[in-house]
């Protein structure tokens, strides 16, 4: 058996033991509100073996490694009772001294402060935030797989390693046809004031890292922070966005990430043009990818059983041309096929194109399994080679 750990944050509420040694998260908000989060880590046992298979099974034409089916199989190993679940304290253990409290780091500045021992390391972190429908332990388990997937050694710099923190807010995970996907789009927007909030402690720490910095009182590392969206987890940073303005000074939001990946997106075509709700996103990285797929059956039943316009994650942009030049996009739709139609991003080349972005790969490079979809530089598409 091997031990995977991830790093969480959440605005679930805990479920068995106490806050900081919970059993496991449920379907419902913190009791301390909405916006309340809690850092932790989960750490899960798996097999070794199965694992692996996952990792090279080759398929055609959606590439190598089976990710949706290794996150499957994860989410029931973070349901098992030998999964561990440590929540960061949030505050000071009964007794302590206080001439000690000063030397003691609490929540999420202990969660950034590991992630920084990481990082020294040579490895980037990517911020991931799940989608509809996923419960605490599909949560943990597709994190898991993407994080593996990502360091399975399907790029180029066998060096680069990526670290997951995975961002779970309440989905229900009941798969009601009407009712959940309603509640999860509420819980989704109303968990977006706990994510911004996680966006502006991450804002601050980075803030007083480069001052520290220019103090030489501490060293920079030389690692970048990413952030994958799927799903609704797109709709959440959508509403995230004007929460996050009210508490940025100045124009324009301070660049966090050197990428975002938006992959099968639940949100309206045009939510990426200037002036609409993602129309600043390109502002929080050096870049943005879309990723879409025209058959995607969630993004049909988004639009056609729930009201919705035309999705962003089915068609892609409505007009590529108003989109800012960071802003790329790339029909996935003639490699992905059967039951990976949403959760492509897990599978082979969308993993290795995702993973390629990580170590700084040009959108151009030749190495990417890509080509230009008609005129426009940023309109791209995987072919069935």
């Amino acid at each position: 058996m091997a031990k995977l750990e991830l790093f969480y944050a959440t605005n679930r509420r805990h479920e068995g033991g106490t806050r900081f040694r919970p059993k496991t998260y449920g379907t419902a908000f913190s009791k301390d509100g909405i916006e309340n989060l809690r850092f932790g880590r989960v750490a899960v046992q798996s097999d070794d073996a199965k694992v692996t298979e996952l990792l090279r099974r080759e398929r055609t034409p959606i590439g190598p490694g089976a990710g949706e089916e290794l996150s499957g199989y994860l989410a029931k190993c973070a349901a098992a009772d030998t999964a561990r679940i440590i929540a960061y304290r949030e505050s000071l253990p009964a007794g302590t001294d206080q001439a000690d409290a000063g030397e003691i780091v609490l929540g999420s500045l202990a969660m950034f402060a590991d992630l920084k021992e990481i990082m020294d390391g040579k490895s980037d972190v990517l911020v991931y935030i799940h989608g509809f429908n996923v419960s605490w332990a599909e949560a943990v388990g597709g994190a898991l797989a993407l994080q593996l997937m990502l360091n399975r050694g399907g790029g180029t710099d066998a060096a680069q390693s990526v670290a997951i923190v995975l961002f779970t807010w309440p989905s229900n995970g009941q798969a009601l046809p009407w009712l959940s996907y309603k509640s999860d789009r509420a819980e989704g927007a109303a968990s977006s004031g706990a994510f911004a909030r996680g966006l502006l402690k991450l804002r601050d720490f980075l803030s007083d890292l480069r001052d520290r910095a220019q103090d030489s009182t501490v060293k920079l590392c030389a690692q970048d922070i990413h952030l994958l969206c799927h799903s609704m987890g797109n709709y959440m940073l959508q509403n995230a966005l004007p929460k996050l303005d009210d508490f940025t000074p100045g124009d324009a939001f301070p660049r966090m990430f050197e990428h975002i990946f938006l992959c099968a997106p639940d949100l309206d075509d045009d939510a990426l043009e200037p002036e609409h709700p993602l129309g600043r996103v390109n502002e929080l990285a050096r870049s943005v990818t879309l990723y879409h797929n025209r058959d995607d059956l969630a993004m049909h039943i988004s639009d056609y059983t729930k009201g919705n316009p035309e999705r962003l994650g089915g068609n892609g942009a409505a007009r590529p041309s108003l989109l800012h030049n960071k802003v790329h996009q790339v029909d996935c739709t003639d490699i992905v096929t059967g039951l990976v139609e949403h959760s492509y991003y897990l599978e082979g080349w969308v993993n290795q194109d995702i993973r390629l972005s990580i170590e700084g790969r040009e959108q151009t490079d030749p190495v990417r399994r890509r080509e230009h979809k008609g005129e426009q530089h940023n309109v791209w598409k995987m072919p069935a080679r």
